[in-house]
């Protein structure tokens, strides 16, 4: 029902977003809280392109999910990664101040999406950044869905790296249903339940028995080996491919 939806509305156009707040995340990762010149709704998984024009005329554009809830609209949250090889991530990094114009239009995608109508038990694999579009999922569901069973896991290579680590944690914590399952792959586990490895299928089907049922919908997110990996995994511990989102990270 939401696909259709999203499907028929109107062709988005762009518009522009002032800078209220950037705040660092870990150390290669910032939040850029945008408040859009329009209105703005969207559903958790959406994304948004964001377009920069350089004096010549030159124009670079890339895609980004929202990390906030559907409920913190107007404002949305951009959780951008700098890559150095980049063009549009290092001048958000070095160049963007609150108070600055960005030229964006969304919201975009009807597949990688979740909202409380379409139930649960939710399983959701994020590795790195790849965590954004799960985030909106996790916090639109401690809003109006906290009755739906979540797991995640997610991957990072150190502790330091772990994106939103202490919202994630305290939202554990609250034993209401949100479990979080940690890999760091470059560094022990600080955790107990955690891992210190990559993700492979032993791990997918010890993450499967904490969720509470078969998962009705699972969503997987990061660079494509990560995807391929947790995909795999998830299915030969026993998920049905039918029920796997898939999103792919590769924007710089």
């Amino acid at each position: 029902m939401i696909d259709t939806i999203i499907a028929t509305r109107p062709a988005v156009r762009w518009q522009t977003a002032v800078v209220k707040d950037i705040i660092t995340r870990t150390p290669r990762i910032k939040s850029f809280i945008l408040l859009p010149s329009r209105p703005f709704k969207f559903v958790a998984g959406q994304h948004v392109d964001v377009r920069l024009t350089a004096p010549d005329g030159y124009r670079a554009t890339r895609a980004y999910s929202i990390a906030s809830a559907p409920e913190d609209s107007p404002q949305i949250e951009l959780a951008i990664e700098r890559l150095e090889d980049g063009e549009v991530s290092p001048y958000f990094h070095e160049v963007v101040e609150i108070g600055d114009s960005i030229e964006f239009r969304g919201p975009l995608g009807g597949h990688f999406i979740w909202s409380r109508i379409d139930g649960g038990p939710l399983l959701l694999i994020g590795g790195g950044s790849g965590l954004v579009p799960l985030m909106a999922i996790i916090r639109h569901r401690k809003i109006v869905a906290a009755d739906v069973p979540i797991v995640l896991l997610l991957s990072a290579r150190y502790w330091g790296d772990v994106l939103y680590r202490d919202e994630l944690i305290a939202l554990h914590e609250r034993r209401d249903g949100f479990t979080l399952v940690l890999t760091v792959t470059r560094e022990p586990p600080k955790r107990d339940g955690d891992y210190g490895r990559r993700v492979d299928t032993s791990m997918m089907a010890e993450v499967l028995r904490r969720v509470p049922g078969p998962p009705r919908h699972a969503f997987a997110c990061g660079t494509n080996s990560f995807v391929n990996a947790a995909v795999d995994g998830a299915i030969a511990a026993g998920t049905p491919a039918s029920i796997i989102r898939t999103e792919r990270y590769g924007g710089v």
